[in-house]
């Protein structure tokens, strides 16, 4: 079966399961099995093991599996991969497209987004400031995914006649497994296309021209005739704004992606390294002037990981339920965050000049340290050394059920804990996240604009490309004026659906990649010195 025939094949089966089971059934792939009811208390309901979800399970387990069988290259080849990035090796006559460090740039402005801001802020309303500690174990291990897909891309992907490149997992699983393996790949790309649209696009305009209708609202007023919106239909009401605010968009994200990865890597390598040092300031500043809370947020971080409040926890059993509260949040909103073990990065790192996979592996490891162990982790604390945690379901639930002050969760919490951090400097402290939701989400949506490319090019071929891009446009536009609650499900889904290819062909391709690391590193490299 040709692969076209087999992708749309795909496309039917998914739409047809979405009609019948509706985005109910998509939104249980995070939460399986602990959504049937004899897994809620399985094997005990002191001991509710079933309700860790099976996706937590499948990522956390291959990567403690391939970080024990590479014996732990996030800790042994941490440093070579900062010098590759650093450009040390760049040979610009090496096959590819991007340098290391815009390929890096590139995977990290589709993760580097929406998730640090909220998903860190949603981690602690849910699972108290222990979760941060269970984020950085996920992203420790997830080092070691990064590296494996990273490295598997490279050594998997095409190159065709003019130095383009096309990789990913789609690539690693038919051409590292074998042709037979052909309808897992073509299951991987065919949602990785349908997250590029939700997920990796209309979620971030949504967010972006959510952002800005709130902050002209509180200017103009809802009844300008700008802000006040025309019902159009049932249950859907739009106002200019929104319209303004999705053709903007569109026309941004289209200018840069119609021009290729070539143009992709140079606007993320301004962009990524600009956001990022906005956010990272305003959260240094913050955390200076409360430099006498940092270690009590570490001790609180550390003490809620393992030990709950025993006046709310009680038995053992309670207390064994709210550690697995703290854990899962803190591991899914880690694994939101960073994307290992996804694939999608991937396919960013694909494309980096070397001729050497492993090269690229180590590059990729940093990608959930600069994303997770730095950016989440300076988030977290600067909710915690303001107290804007004391704002969540977790601390009036299990701390202080007479504390009466409004509860906030998302980019609402980190944004108040940004307006409080920064109160002796500016009173317009919450506008750092609003900036900073723009960026990250405008980045994201072109980053994954690259990823839904290389996977339609990988289903339909290179004629798919500039349909695929004029789409994904639309899609831009479409989030800006549209409420996507089930929208985010599905493309969560299809995150999740994308996941299990990607680490199938990490295990079995496992002693494939500890002979390439062992080879590569074996060797001696020398820094590339032009002539």
């Amino acid at each position: 079966m040709k692969k076209s025939t087999a992708g749309i094949l795909a496309f039917g089966i998914i739409i047809i399961v979405l009609i019948i089971g509706g985005v109910e059934f998509f939104e249980t792939v995070w939460s399986f099995p602990g959504n049937f009811d004899f897994f809620k208390s399985f094997p005990s309901k002191d001991l509710p093991l079933g309700l860790i979800p099976l996706m937590v399970i499948a990522l956390v387990g291959t990567g403690v599996f391939i970080t024990i069988k590479l014996g732990f290259p996030q800790l042994r080849y941490m440093w070579h991969g900062i010098k590759v990035t650093m450009g040390k090796y760049d040979n610009p006559d090496d096959p590819g497209d991007l340098n290391h460090f815009r390929a890096l740039t590139t995977a990290l402005s589709a993760t580097v987004g929406i998730g640090n801001i909220a998903g860190v802020a949603t981690a602690i309303y849910y699972g108290g400031p222990g979760a941060l500690f269970w984020m950085w174990i996920t992203a420790f291990f997830g080092t070691t995914l990064k590296y494996a897909e990273a490295s598997l891309a490279i050594e998997y992907r095409d190159i065709d006649k003019d130095g383009n490149t096309a990789g990913g997992p789609m690539y690693t699983i038919e051409k590292g497994l074998g042709r037979n393996w052909r309808w897992l790949a073509v299951a991987f790309a065919s949602f990785a296309v349908i997250c590029s649209f939700a997920t990796g696009n209309a979620i971030q305009s949504f967010t972006v021209s959510d952002q800005i209708y709130s902050e002209t609202v509180q200017l103009l007023g809802a009844n300008h005739f700008l802000t006040v919106k025309h019902v159009l239909w049932s249950s859907f009401a739009v106002s200019y704004q929104q319209v303004i605010n999705g053709l903007v968009l569109a026309a941004l994200v289209g200018m840069v992606i119609i021009g290729g990865i070539r143009r992709i890597g140079r606007v993320t390598g301004y962009l990524a390294p600009i956001m990022a040092a906005i956010y990272v300031f305003a959260t240094l500043l913050i955390l200076m002037a409360n430099y006498s809370e940092i270690g009590k947020s570490f001790d609180l971080i550390f003490s809620m990981a393992f030990n709950p409040p025993a006046q709310i926890a009680g038995v053992t059993g309670g207390m064994f339920i709210v550690i697995l509260n703290t854990m899962l949040w803190g591991v899914k909103r880690g694994l939101y965050s960073n994307e290992a073990g996804q694939g999608s990065a991937a396919i960013a790192h694909s494309t980096a000049k070397t001729n050497y996979p492993i090269r690229e592996g180590t590059v990729a490891m940093l990608g959930p340290i600069i994303d997770t162990i730095i950016i989440c982790s300076l988030t977290g604390l600067v909710i915690l050394v303001t107290n804007a945690w004391h704002h969540t379901q977790f601390f009036v639930e299990r701390i202080d059920p007479n504390f009466s002050g409004e509860m906030l969760n998302s980019s609402l919490l980190t944004s108040f804990a940004f307006k409080e951090g920064l109160s002796w400097l500016t009173a317009y402290g919450d506008k750092i996240v609003t900036v900073s939701v723009l960026l990250f989400a405008i980045s994201t949506a072109i980053s994954w604009s690259f990823y839904g490319d290389r996977s339609a090019n990988y289903l339909f071929g290179e004629k798919a490309i500039l349909p695929y891009k004029w789409l994904f446009v639309l899609f831009v536009f479409i989030g800006a004026v549209a409420e996507l609650e089930a929208v985010w499900s599905f493309g969560d889904a299809a995150l999740g659906f994308m996941t299990f290819p990607n680490l199938i062909a990490i295990v079995l391709l496992s002693t494939s990649l500890k002979k390439m690391t062992k080879k590569y590193f074996s060797e001696e490299h020398f820094e590339y010195k032009k002539k």
